[in-house]
């Protein structure tokens, strides 16, 4: 039974990478990331970091994979939507060598990563979902203020509120490949989820209160049927394996869906500090052990405020990894 777990992409995931090593020193492991730049954060914590093609190389599947198999990697978590398709694409390559893969069917975050799909493929289910257009099937009649995102971009960059008319057709050419939705004017969550092969294990929404660059700077966790009965609701719209976010406004007392992301979050610090331990619960799936549904069992009314930290470095550092994490190279 392969003991390690291996992060993609780890850059800033410094929690996410610490959380994994709180579980693995209980059960014993090490953890593995990989990223692009050996100055990112998270490789300066974890046990071993390595360098890898980007995820549109046609060998990062074939890097990971040797990677898994030199370091017995029992768990591969990949961490950003550019990999996403590629990695669940490759489940059944990876589940055949013994590694368990916290990703999503590529079908699934292929939709995800399309929020045009998304809201078509959530409201043709019954899910409430903001109603979306591409520009040019804006109706004319639309009501006043609109949002405008990429189509396929993440972490709320490149995206705008259109107060008028002008706005909105100066932003449509503005942005990449906008998709434009309706304005959604109510509380922020996101609804934290942990899924195997389909079914829901663990559901705890939070309350988005500061958001700073995308990600919840300020927030609490919230214990409310509406937001469960949401998650349970997308589980059977689409079928997620490992961890998903989504992220919803409650509107007229109806949360209503904007974007879901088949990974972790960027909050799920407080999900785990609440509570429901989706690591912990990986690496049990990934061992082979049983692993209890419990949704809706989390601390209700946790806050999390969140701060910046840093890693200081010597100029040799930088170029060379410190003697307790393995030197960053290129696998072939």
């Amino acid at each position: 039974m392969r003991r390690n777990v291996l992060i993609t992409a780890a850059s800033r995931r410094v929690p996410l990478v610490d959380a994994f090593q709180r579980v693995l020193r209980e059960t014993g492991g090490r953890v593995i990331v990989t990223d692009v730049n050996a100055m990112s954060p998270a490789v300066h914590v974890a046990d071993a970091a390595f360098r890898v093609p980007l995820a549109t190389d046609p060998g990062y599947v074939e890097a990971l994979e040797s990677l898994c198999a030199a370091h017995d990697v029992g768990l591969l978590v990949p961490t950003i939507d550019d990999e996403l398709e590629v990695i669940g694409a490759a489940r059944a390559r990876f589940e055949a060598a013994g590694v368990r893969v916290a990703a999503s069917p590529t079908e699934t975050a292929a939709i995800c990563n399309d929020k045009l799909r998304t809201s078509q493929v959530l409201r043709a289910r019954g899910i409430p979902a903001a109603e979306s257009w591409l520009p040019a099937g804006v109706p004319a009649g639309v009501r006043f203020p609109l949002f405008l995102k990429p189509r396929n971009g993440r972490g709320g960059v490149g995206a705008y509120t259109a107060r008028t008319r002008r706005e909105f057709e100066f932003f449509a050419e503005y942005v990449d490949r906008p998709v434009v939705q309706e304005y959604l004017d109510g509380p922020e969550f996101t609804i934290d989820m942990l899924c195997h092969e389909g079914e829901p294990l663990a559901i705890v929404p939070r309350e988005r209160v500061v958001i700073r660059a995308g990600v919840m700077d300020r927030g609490r966790t919230v214990r409310a049927r509406s937001l469960l009965d949401l998650g349970l609701a997308c589980a059977t719209a689409l079928e997620f394996h490992g961890p998903v976010n989504i992220q919803c406004r409650i509107v007229g007392g109806v949360p209503t869906v904007f974007e879901i992301n088949p990974r972790f979050s960027g909050g799920i610090p407080l999900t785990i500090k609440a509570g429901a331990n989706f690591p912990r619960m990986l690496v049990h799936l990934a061992r082979g052990r049983r692993v209890q549904p419990s949704i809706g069992h989390f601390t209700a009314g946790l806050w999390m405020t969140s701060y910046e930290a840093a890693i200081f470095l010597q100029a040799d550092e930088a170029a060379v990894f410190p003697r307790s994490v393995a030197p960053i190279r290129v696998v072939a």
